[in-house]
């Protein structure tokens, strides 16, 4: 897991290793994430994109990869 911006804020870390079974999809990742980091990081998870290896996707049934990024909406330009 590699978070960004306000994401990385919520989680109090850039990256972490998650363990999961196979075949778990982005929904189960964001649970797991929200049940260990809390409500704020679930907030932000609700909103994000999600880059799982080199696809760009918000559609939560996305089985994951060995690396996820978490791309929450940025401010400014």
């Amino acid at each position: 897991m590699r978070y960004f911006a306000a994401a990385a804020d919520a989680a109090g870390t850039e990256k972490e290793t998650v363990s999961l079974p196979d075949g778990a999809d982005l929904a189960q990742l964001s649970a797991v994430l929200s049940d260990s980091h809390g409500s704020k990081l679930a907030e932000i998870l609700s909103v994000s994109a999600f880059l799982v290896g080199d696809d760009l996707t918000r559609d939560r049934s996305v089985v994951v990869g060995p690396r996820v990024d978490v791309l929450p909406p940025f401010a400014g330009g």
